[in-house]
This record gives structure tokens, C-alpha cells and sequence, in this order.
């Protein structure tokens, strides 16, 4: 549905997806400063210049800001589709786990072989759904797995590299905690490590604490942040107009309360994008688990050539679009073109009132405001949307893409794996030939005396039934279309 301004109701959601708070601060000061120049003009001195070059410095600085704010929506809307290729690649993987792999396996022991062969499936197409999840956290510089929409899908992978039976207890330490699960969340804290200079004991490793919740267990000293973990809003995002003063409260505040948690804005306004500090490429571990599961299947022999070849192709999408997907959110536009360029524009915004004062006289004021608010909003749009992948209101919604995603794979694995297609097929609800003819297959089946069932003219019939279909299809979209 196309989204316009006019529908719906206006609200502060809608409000902040704009740019106004953004750029309101420096709006005001360049109309105090057309201001300043229309009162010393009319009272003091016309201080008045050429506009000749108001054209010409006008065009040039249009022609870049759009062209800034073109690179950013190409960033944008790479973004959008390298995230459409993650779902398609997930929706692929999860049907070859789910379908392709066999749960009745030749020479599988024990009377629970289908349910064991049933979670392992389970268990990976949940991997394949932690992929888009754990991307999503490592794109918002979110560290770890300690996530409620991760850790429940990754916290049966092992966390150490030697298994017990291989390497025995005393590998079971923090020093052999693999990548995976070495990182915790930035955004917490976790609880303090008790007080002793003892070393730690393979037991002490092996302890769990549940979780409030029924879901998963977790590792002592940890806790589950949130899904969505966006900086949280000061008064400054609620008033902009108090932006001026932010330079003199912080001064103050540095004094009085150093360890404060700093604001996501600057003193004009603008958003600070928080820095990233990832310990462990965790969607680079996931991948790597589902490629040893490639193997693994490789060797019991359970899918042929060409299952194993869509299963490597959805895998190195995976990769593809992941590096893609990082690439767009550690290289931004570089910082020498953005400063030039809103310096230039800060500069044009300057002398504007001095050379339009002596055709517009007080008219100068609003103009120059609408001008600031023009230039100063392409430019601000293009800094929010260069990196598509934070918590801004115009930012891609990667959350619901990771639950569309979590929603389609639930509705894969709810697809039964072992149904005959004659079951459906040959049934009463299936009208194979509508609207030709009108009967369900199982009466054509039965009906023996039929033309269909003719040793020698039975291909003439269908055919002609098939015909007469396409002849009343056709009709009916001719009629539609009339009307």
C-alpha cells in the first residue's frame, strides 16, 4: 500500500520519522541570523550584496546534496534487498532440512530413530532462523548471544571446543569457550564474579541457572537483553529547543555526575550513532554450524548431488549477503565529503539573508528558514539513512523481517514431511480440470465409462476439456477486464 502523508492521524511516532527535531536547532539560528541582518539593514545599514552568485552557488550545491542523499538511498535500498536475499536463502534451507532430508533413515537403531531425526531437523532450521536474528544484532553493533530471540535458538550449540568424552574436565574452561560464547551484550552488565582468588573448577563450569521463564537455560553471571535494545531518549528528544543549552548542562553534569550515561545527540541536534565493538562474528559461527550439518549429511549419504549443491548455494547466500550487509555498515560515506559539504552548506545559509535582503526585505526571514530547513533536511535525511540498520524511525525495520522470517520457517517445519501426494491429489476436493469440467478427481477416477478412460480417444478428450478451460478462463478475464 503506497504510504502518503495525508493518511492517517499525525502523532509523535510520525513526528520524530521526519527530520524537524533533527535539524531544528540549527534552523533556528540561521532565522535569528536572517533576523539579526534584516534589523541592522533596515535600522542601522543595508548590508545588502550582489546576488549573482546566489544562482550559480545555489545550483551547484543542490546538484550535490541530492546526489549525497542519492548515495544514501542506494546504501538503503542495497540494504533492503540483501535482506530479501536472507530470507529467501533461509526459506531454501529450511525447506531442504525440513523436506529434503530423510527423518526415516536406513539403518537408524533404536525405536525413537524418527523423533531423534525429527529434533535434529528441528534443531538446525532454528539454526537457520538465529542466522537473520544474529545478523540483525551484530549490524546494531549488539555483542553476544545473550538476546531473548537468540540465545533460545543457539543455546544448544556447544560451548567449548573439546568435548567431555574427547579432552576430559579440565578443558572445560574459559579458556577453551568458543567465540560464540566468549562475548556478552555491551548494552549489559553482567553480574559481578564472586569474590576469590581460587581458579575455577570444571564444576563451577558446569552449573546453569534457569531463567525466570521456562525457555532456556543460561550460564552463571548472565542475563537476556531485550530484542530491541534502542537508545534510550532524554529530554533533548522530547524538546529540542533546550539543544542550545546541552553544551552548558554538560559541563555542569561532567562535574557533578562523570559516570553518566552519555546523550545520543549532539549539542545541534543530530543523532550519534552508537560505535560498534563486536568481540565474535556470531552469524559467521552459525554458518559455520550449518555447514558442518552439510557435512554431516554428506557423509551418511542422505541427500544426492543436486540437494547437496542448493543446500552449499543457499549457504554461500548467506555469506554473500552477510558480507554485504557489513560491508554497507562499516563503510560510510567518508567524513572529509560530509564536513566539506555541510560546511558549504552552513556558509550558503550564511550569506543568503545579505543577498536576498534587497529584493525580499523582511520576507528574508522566512525565506532563509525555508532554505535551511530545504538544504539542511537532504542532508540530515542522508546521514540517517546511509546506515539502514539502527533505531531510527526511517530506518529498515529489520526486526519484523526477522520475524516474518521466524513466522515462514514455523510454517515450513508445521508442513508435514512423509505426505503421499495421492492423498491430496486424488481426493474429492481436487478439481483438476476447472472449469472445463466441474468433477473432482476421484469421480473421474471412478467414472470407468468416460471418454477420458478410452484406450485410443481418451488424450483427444482431455485435451479438449483443456481447451474449453482455457476458452471460459479467458472469457471471464475479457469480462472483467470490460467492466
Amino acid at each position: 500500500m503506497t504510504q502518503t502523508i495525508l493518511r492517517g492521524r499525525w502523532n509523535y511516532h510520525r513526528l520524530t520519522a521526519t527530520v524537524i527535531n533533527d535539524i531544528a536547532v540549527e534552523i533556528g539560528f540561521f532565522t535569528l541570523w536572517a533576523v539579526a541582518i534584516v534589523l541592522i539593514s533596515e535600522h542601522r545599514k543595508n548590508l545588502g550584496i550582489s546576488s549573482q552568485m546566489l544562482t550559480v552557488l545555489g545550483t551547484v550545491l543542490g546538484l550535490v546534496i541530492s546526489f549525497r542523499t542519492t548515495s544514501a538511498y542506494d546504501r538503503y535500498w542495497e540494504g533492503r534487498k540483501l535482506w530479501a536475499s536472507v530470507t529467501v536463502a533461509s526459506r531454501n534451507l529450511a525447506n531442504i532440512i525440513w523436506i529434503q532430508v530423510p527423518t526415516d533413515r536406513k539403518n537408524a537403531e533404536g525405536k525413537d530413530a524418527h523423533l531423534r531425526a525429527t529434533i535434529e531437523k528441528k534443531t538446525m532450521v532454528n539454526l537457520v532462523q538465529a542466522f537473520s536474528v544474529a545478523m540483525k544484532h551484530y549490524l546494531r553493533g549488539e555483542s553476544g548471544i545473550f538476546y531473548e530471540d537468540l540465545y533460545p535458538l543457539v543455546s544448544v550449540l556447544p560451548q567449548h571446543g573439546p568435548t567431555h568424552a574427547e579432552m576430559g574436565e579440565d578443558f572445560k574452561s574459559k579458556d577453551d569457550m568458543l567465540p560464540l560464547w566468549s562475548s556478552t551484550p555491551d548494552l549489559l552488565s553482567a553480574y559481578p564474579p564472586p569474590a576469590t582468588t581460587r581458579s575455577e573448577s570444571p564444576g563451577d563450569m558446569e552449573k546453569t541457572v534457569a531463567d525466570s521463564s521456562s525457555g532456556p537455560k543460561l550460564p552463571p553471571g548472565h542475563k537476556l537483553s531485550p530484542a530491541r535494545n534502542p537508545p534510550k531518549k532524554s529530554i533533548y528528544d522530547w524538546i529540542p529547543l533546550l539543544l542550545p543549552i546541552k553544551p552548558f548542562v554538560s559541563m555542569i553534569m561532567h562535574f557533578v555526575a562523570p559516570n553518566r550515561k552519555r546523550s545520543n545527540r549532539d549539542w545541534m541536534g543530530r543523532k550519534i550513532k552508537r560505535e560498534i565493538n563486536i568481540e565474535s562474528n556470531v552469524p559467521l559461527e552459525i554458518t559455520l554450524f550449518l555447514s558442518s550439518y552439510l557435512s554431516h549429511i554428506t557423509k551418511l549419504g542422505l541427500v544426492g548431488p543436486p540437494i547437496l549443491s542448493a543446500y552449499w548455494a543457499s549457504l554461500a547466500s548467506f555469506q554473500d549477503s552477510a558480507v554485504a550487509l557489513e560491508r554497507i555498515r562499516s563503510n560510510p560515506i567518508p567524513y572529509a565529503y560530509q564536513m566539506h559539504l555541510r560546511m558549504s552548506t552552513w556558509l550558503y545559509l550564511l550569506f543568503l539573508p545579505f543577498q536576498i535582503y534587497s529584493v525580499l526585505k523582511w520576507v528574508t526571514v522566512p525565506a532563509t528558514a525555508f532554505a535551511a530547513f530545504l538544504f539542511l533536511g537532504f542532508l540530515e535525511i542522508g546521514a540517517e539513512i546511509e546506515d539502514p540498520f539502527d533505531y531510527d524511525e526511517n530506518d529498515l525495520d529489520v526486526d519484523r523481517f526477522c520475524e516474518a522470517i521466524g513466522k515462514e520457517l514455523a510454517e515450513i517445519t508445521a508442513h508435514p514431511v512423509a505426505l503421499d501426494p495421492a492423498h491430496y491429489i486424488f481426493g474429492e476436493w481436487n478439481q483438476p480440470f476447472a472449469p472445463g469440467d466441474m468433477r473432482s478427481a476421484d469421480t473421474i477416477i471412478a467414472n470407468e465409462e468416460h471418454d477420458y478412460h478410452h484406450p485410443h480417444n481418451g488424450s483427444a478428450s482431455l485435451r479438449r476439456t483443456l481447451l474449453r478451460s482455457w476458452r471460459d478462463t479467458n472469457q471471464r478475464r475479457l469480462t472483467h477486464t470490460h467492466f
